[in-house]
């Protein structure tokens, strides 16, 4: 399956218009972090380099096809001082699959603090992910081969009170990126909406739904490297009506607190015809 490097590579078609190739991919639709990745990417390249990845907000419109190229056209919102935003339109057959604002900043002196990381088995003690999939998951993993993804099974995951469907998951890109910051900013933007939303299904187990992304924002807090371990902490705060709300802390093994994430997403009970 596509590296990381294929499943973020964009071509420049104009000033502010860019293209993703198709990749390989066993997926009927293209993979929402795929999506998020490229418009974010496409977005870093109209912006000066001094400039840094602080939050995203984006929505997913339509289902992408794999098998086709999306357009991405970048809108320069505001170039300030210290802030800049672009919003960014995913295209394929003249229709937006997603839509995305960036904002960018500079960096500031101010307070300073963070919550604790939370205390959970080290990956090292964890299997791959890879060596434990059911049968019917397998695909998943040949689908992202390049990730090292182990969850943190129910009975250990540290649990706070009143979070009633928390999910744990270390994650890493199993081969060395390269050095450039941004590189890996839009390298956890495509990562952070694989298994969040399956947070919302711990407390339902083996119930079938139909799931999709439907918006996801993220928020960039210091400093961090996407092959290198990452705890994803994870929770569902509600879900109804067909849809789940979901939210994540990403922490590096350090013990700092690198980004933030939240999602809804659609879980809805199958529709039979």
């Amino acid at each position: 399956m596509a590296t990381i490097e294929e499943a973020l590579e964009i071509e420049r078609l104009e000033r502010d218009i860019f293209r993703g190739a198709a990749t390989e991919s066993q997926l009927t639709r293209t993979f929402g972090g795929q999506v998020a990745g490229r418009a974010l990417v496409s977005a870093v390249r109209t912006v000066d380099p001094t400039f840094q990845v602080h939050s995203l907000h984006g929505y997913f419109l339509r289902p992408g096809n794999p098998e086709e190229p999306t357009v991405y056209l970048v809108e320069r919102i505001r170039d300030g001082r210290s802030f800049c935003t672009r919003r960014v339109t995913g295209l394929q057959d003249g229709q937006a699959i997603f839509t995305m604002s960036a904002s960018f900043h500079r960096g500031d002196e101010g307070p300073e603090h963070q919550d604790v990381m939370p205390v959970v088995e080290p990956p090292d003690d964890l299997p791959d992910a890879a060596t434990t999939m059911s049968p019917e998951r397998l695909w998943a993993m040949r689908e992202w081969e390049h990730w090292d993804i182990r969850t943190v099974p129910q009975d250990q995951v540290a649990r706070r009170e009143g979070t009633v469907s928390p999910q744990q998951v270390w994650f890493r890109y199993r081969h060395p990126l390269p050095d450039d910051p941004m590189f890996h900013v839009c390298t956890l933007a495509y990562m952070s909406d694989m298994t969040l939303l399956g947070s919302s299904k711990v407390t339902h187990p083996g119930e079938p739904t139909q799931d999709a992304s439907l918006d996801h924002a993220m928020w960039f807090l210091r400093p961090f490297r996407a092959d290198e371990w990452l705890l994803y902490d994870q929770s569902s705060p509600s879900a109804g009506f067909g849809r789940a709300l979901t939210g994540g802390k990403i922490w590096d093994r350090a013990g700092n607190l690198v980004a933030a994430v939240v999602q809804e997403g659609l879980i809805r009970t199958p529709r039979h015809k």
